[in-house]
């Protein structure tokens, strides 16, 4: 009797623990999450990998070399074609212009007071071709000396000479006032070399001396981008790159903002293939640049090369490969049959499938689940 109900416990125990091991690990693990196809619209879709760049990236330096007076802009700042961006010193070019304005100003005071003599002279001169012209006519008449004939003709000749020399005098301060303002010019352009401007309207990225710092005429002072120009510098592997077309439209996530989604153009393909990593560059501009941006920061792209509507849709979790084949785990008749498809398109979340029964009742495994094999009876 006791041996009777020592087996009964025991069977019940077995009992228990296979209803239990049943529907708490058998059922658990050949039960799986089913879905249906649907019909919907893919675009397919190149992924990359690259960095923030630019088309125009200018190195701003000095025409001249010299030791940094003032930094006028820094780092993240906006700056307008023309600004005033850095000086340096120009040592005595200062008062060598303020010299050669005076002597600008010096030479023309010399022409005013010439030409006022001139005036004056050619007045004498009218007085005295009169005097001489009436003493002329009275020697004829034998009423006046030779002596005042003579007088007056040489206060005549002296007056002639003077307005020559006095033209004279004009020219040569006509000439001076043209090398002076020269002079300025020159020593202004030479002035000009020590400041340094934004050739564009552009975003500094980077400053690279400091106030006092000595520079050499090829030096960078600043960086400053386009913003124009911007782009993804993206780099596509070689084996899916051959659909991206320039005018293409493309998805663009930055490190720095992974909740946020900007779209962009293909703008150029480099027709140069990378021969070690065999990958492209392609560069991917913004539709509207995010403020601020930041040269060299990661992007991902995402290019669109193809888009398909009315495809037939599963989930690309779906998919799998059975002997390097695509297929498909479908529950037929309460067993588990790879059915095999074929692809006509995929993106990042779905695969569109051609000749695929939309009512077939897809299996989709998950980590909890046994692994599937041919003919497997599934819950």
């Amino acid at each position: 009797m006791k041996h009777s109900i020592k087996y009964i416990i025991i069977l019940a125990l077995a009992v228990t623990l296979g209803l239990l091991f049943y529907n708490k690990v058998y059922i658990q693990k050949t039960t799986y999450e089913t879905t249906l196809a649907t019909k919907g619209e893919i675009d397919v879709e190149v992924f990359g990998v690259g960095n923030v760049g630019a088309k125009n990236i200018y190195n701003i330096s000095a025409q001249t070399g010299g030791k940094i007076i003032s930094m006028l802009t820094d780092e993240g700042k906006w700056v307008k074609k023309g600004d005033l961006i850095a000086t340096l010193d120009a040592v005595d070019l200062p008062q060598l212009i303020q010299e050669a304005k005076i002597s600008v100003n010096k030479a023309g005071s010399e022409l005013t007071a010439s030409q006022k003599e001139l005036d004056s002279l050619r007045a004498q001169e009218v007085l005295t071709q009169i005097t001489y012209e009436r003493y002329a006519r009275l020697k004829k008449q034998s009423f006046a000396s030779q002596s005042e004939y003579d007088k007056a003709k040489a206060d005549l000749d002296i007056i002639q000479a003077q307005i020559k020399v006095t033209k004279a005098r004009i020219k040569s301060a006509q000439i001076e006032i043209v090398r002076a303002k020269k002079a300025v010019e020159s020593l202004e352009v030479r002035y000009s070399r020590f400041n340094v401007y934004a050739p564009v309207d552009g975003y500094v990225i980077s400053k690279d001396v400091e106030v006092a710092q000595s520079v050499t005429p090829s030096q960078t002072i600043y960086e400053i981008v386009d913003p124009k120009t911007v782009w993804i510098k993206t780099y596509v592997d070689e084996k899916v790159s051959g659909d991206i077309r320039v005018s293409q439209s493309a998805t663009i996530v930055l490190r720095s903002q992974r909740d946020k989604h900007y779209k962009g153009t293909v703008k150029r393909i480099v027709a140069k293939s990378d021969a070690v990593t065999q990958e492209k560059e392609v560069n991917v501009a913004f539709d509207n640049l995010p403020i601020p941006f930041y040269i060299n920061e990661q992007a991902e792209v995402l290019i669109s090369t193809k888009h398909f509507s009315k495809v037939t849709k599963i989930p690309l979790k779906a998919l799998v490969y059975q002997n390097g084949e695509p297929c498909v785990w479908i529950n037929k008749e309460g067993k588990a049959h790879c059915q095999k498809v074929e692809i006509i398109a995929k993106d990042k979340d779905s695969i569109g499938l051609k000749n695929f029964d939309i009512n077939s009742r897809i299996i989709l495994i998950s980590k909890n689940n046994k692994p599937l094999s041919e003919g497997m009876r599934v819950h």
